[in-house]
């Protein structure tokens, strides 16, 4: 939509507002509120409108979000369907893929996870080994992945493949969506020493997917991917929401059927353990109440804290201004949530003292800096390790020279495998 013909925030904000007053009914099911939302283009405002969105930019999707909020409702689906596979499929879809996929996702009927790491195949993820084999019009898939967030409560994957070894590692690549409920596929929790297991092993062994589950076309994957990978960095960044909702989707998750009133209020996040623009002013109240707001070193990592939110929220509002981005938006504004969450570690031990030692929600600040401190190694890996961002930086934006390797068209059954 062009700039020029966009709602104002007010116009959108008296829009969405009506809207609710005519619409929100604590009594309806989770699945029927979500309905409403999508189909009323509010679950995810920024897609374009033939892919049940607006085309707004992220600053009137923000006015959305905080209407909802205010009014005392509850927002769509949470998860890595709305955060990545809803404007991949708006990328590159096709219109039936836009109609029935788009709508699911955006209604919390399916819910999706992110089938791309393998064991072998991390930090070189184009170095992938999972085939899908052709077998009339349908292919059969045999892999493993690793790494896969919330896919024991998952119904769809979107999975990569290498469906060509004779061509080049990043051509022979597709891009499926994939039913995770079919025999052959086994989906294992890896515990975290938070006590949680939102990582999991997935083995796949001789299921299938049709033809008209590729998305972008076959030996397109890559591509298609990048787009994915795009969205995760920008989503999970400094400036960006993760994966937050009010509630899970998909039939696993048990929330469709329930009264939407029960969600009202709760928020679910992608796992940062507390991070999020929000993290300063819940680390000012904490060290108000502990009496450690006049600390000179404290009050200065506050101040820092705030200082690189905000920065972080205001380069990912620019660089969803860009249509088209082609520079390292996404990867900085990762590489600023690492910076952010180690801050908010180091912080926030610093401000509850040896509390920091005990769990539980007995202890000062009520267990949110224990539970920070444990999960902050991860988001320097998770979505592409710090290191492959200033890789990805160095080589696409700054045009620095690539590592000694191959020559680019050596077909991937030639190269050397783990």
């Amino acid at each position: 939509m062009a700039t020029d013909a966009l709602p104002s925030a007010e116009t959108v904000r008296a829009e969405i507002d009506a809207w609710l007053v005519d619409t929100w009914d604590p009594e309806a099911t989770v699945a029927e509120w979500w309905d409403r939302l999508a189909r009323a283009g509010y679950a995810a405002p920024t897609l374009p409108p033939d892919s049940w969105g607006k085309g707004w930019p992220r600053s009137l999707t923000g006015v959305v979000t905080e209407a909802i909020q205010e009014h005392g409702a509850i927002g769509p689906p949470a998860g890595l369907g709305t955060l990545l596979a809803a404007p991949t499929i708006a990328a590159h879809g096709d219109d039936d893929q836009k109609k029935s996929m788009l709508l699911r996702i955006l209604n919390g009927q399916d819910a999706w996870c992110q089938l791309f790491s393998e064991p072998g195949a991390g930090s070189d993820l184009a170095g992938l080994q999972c085939r899908a084999e052709r077998d009339g019009d349908e292919w059969i898939i045999t892999g493993q992945k690793v790494w896969t967030s919330t896919a024991q409560l998952c119904n769809l994957g979107m999975l990569i493949a290498r469906t060509d070894p004779d061509l080049p590692k990043h051509k022979g690549i597709t891009y499926f969506a994939f039913d995770m409920t079919q025999p052959g596929v086994e989906t294992r929790p890896l515990r975290e020493m938070t006590g949680r297991a939102m990582f999991n092993e997935v083995f796949i062994d001789g299921a299938r997917a049709h033809d008209r589950d590729i998305i972008g076309g076959r030996g397109n994957g890559w591509a298609v991917a990048n787009t994915t990978l795009g969205a995760e960095r920008s989503g999970l960044g400094s400036g960006g929401s993760g994966a937050a909702g009010n509630a899970f989707p998909g039939p696993s998750a048990g929330a469709l059927d329930q009264p939407v009133r029960e969600f009202v209020g709760q928020v679910r996040t992608g796992g940062t353990g507390g991070g999020g623009g929000g993290a300063a002013h819940t680390y000012v109240r904490l060290a108000r109440d502990l009496g450690r707001s006049d600390d000179p070193a404290i009050r200065q990592g506050l101040a820092q804290l705030y200082t690189l939110t905000e920065l972080g929220r205001f380069g990912a509002l620019r660089a969803k201004a860009r249509s088209g981005r082609k520079g390292g938006e996404a990867n900085i504004a990762k590489l600023m949530m690492s910076d952010i969450l180690r801050l908010q570690r180091e912080l926030g031990n610093q401000i509850i003292g040896a509390d920091g030692m005990v769990m539980g929600g007995d202890t000062k600040g009520g267990g949110i800096v224990q539970e920070l401190t444990l999960f902050s190694p991860g988001p320097s890996i998770y979505g592409g390790t710090d290191q492959i961002q200033k890789n990805i930086l160095g080589e696409r934006v700054l045009g620095l020279p690539k590592e000694p390797g191959p020559a680019k068209g050596t077909p991937f059954r030639e190269l050397l495998h783990n």
